[in-house]
Order: C-alpha cells, then sequence, then structure tokens
C-alpha cells in the first residue's frame, strides 16, 4: 500500500470522525436551545432567567466549535503550505523517550535554532509557524498556540497583500 493511500485513509477518518462529532453537537446544541425556548416561555420569572442562561449555552458552543474548526483549517493550511515548501521541521533523527515524545534537552536545542531564525525575520510567518512547532516540540503549548495564531496572521496578510 502506497505511503498517499495510507494517508488519504487516515485523513478521511479524521475528517469522519469530526464530522460526526460537529452533528452530535449540533442535535445537543438544538436540543439545549429548544429547552431555553421552553424556559423562557414558561412565564415564571426564575424560569425565564434560567432559559435565557439555557439558551445561551448552544450560541456560546457554536462559536467555541466554529473557531476551533477555523484554526485547524487555518494551521492546516499553512501546515501544507510549509511543506510544499521544504521547510518542515526536521525531527525524525532526534531522540525519543518510551512515550515517542522528543527528549527535552533535544527538544530545547532544535528550539533554540528556530528561535535564532525567528528572532532574525519575526514578521515572516514561516518562522512563526517553525517557532509555534518547536515550542510544541518543546512541550510549551500555551506560546504554540499564541505563536501559531501570529503566523496565521501573518500569512494571511502576505496572501491579501498578494492578491
Amino acid at each position: 500500500m502506497s505511503s498517499s493511500a495510507s494517508a488519504g485513509r487516515d485523513v478521511a477518518k479524521v475528517v469522519i470522525a469530526i464530522a460526526f462529532i460537529v452533528a452530535a453537537l449540533a442535535f445537543y446544541f438544538v436540543r439545549l436551545g429548544h429547552t431555553g425556548i421552553s424556559l423562557i416561555t414558561s412565564g415564571e420569572a426564575v424560569s425565564i432567567v434560567f432559559g435565557i442562561g439555557v439558551f445561551l449555552l448552544p450560541l456560546v458552543g457554536v462559536w467555541i466549535v466554529y473557531a476551533t474548526l477555523r484554526a485547524g483549517l487555518d494551521h492546516q493550511r499553512l501546515s501544507r503550505r510549509i511543506h510544499q515548501e521544504g521547510l518542515d521541521l526536521d525531527v525524525s533523527d532526534l531522540p525519543r523517550m518510551a512515550s515517542g515524545r522528543i527528549e527535552r534537552d533535544a527538544a530545547d536545542e532544535l528550539f533554540q535554532s528556530v528561535k535564532a531564525e525567528w528572532e532574525a525575520d519575526p514578521d515572516n510567518w514561516r518562522n512563526s509557524y517553525r517557532l509555534a512547532r518547536a515550542y510544541d516540540f518543546a512541550g510549551d503549548r500555551s506560546r504554540a498556540r499564541e505563536t501559531m495564531k501570529r503566523a496565521v496572521a501573518l500569512e494571511k496578510s502576505e496572501r491579501d497583500d498578494a492578491g
């Protein structure tokens, strides 16, 4: 079996899982919205206040699902572009722990070299993307997320300027 066929199946599995989860959440949000409306229309003051709160939950949920999917799609677009440009971080030869994670010292060394690239050109989305991945390999998830947001914004700005 070719690796591209296997990768295609893996992508299909992920897409199906995401679609199932979104469909389940949509069902849940509709049911929750109906419950909120029922409470609001009951006419009792406490039920109305509680109903407003219940009705707001699906709205917040929809926003969270949208924001999460949007971020995932943005990160995939950047990942694809980085791969096409041959700028993926090569971590294949780095020592790993039994869990499969990169050993801390090796991840820190990788981070330092990528950080130096980023410091030389911090407004390049490619450097920000690579720095975000290095933060992730080093185990700093919060900085990885923030740096990835910056990479997405810089890449969007580049596309807007080009188009």
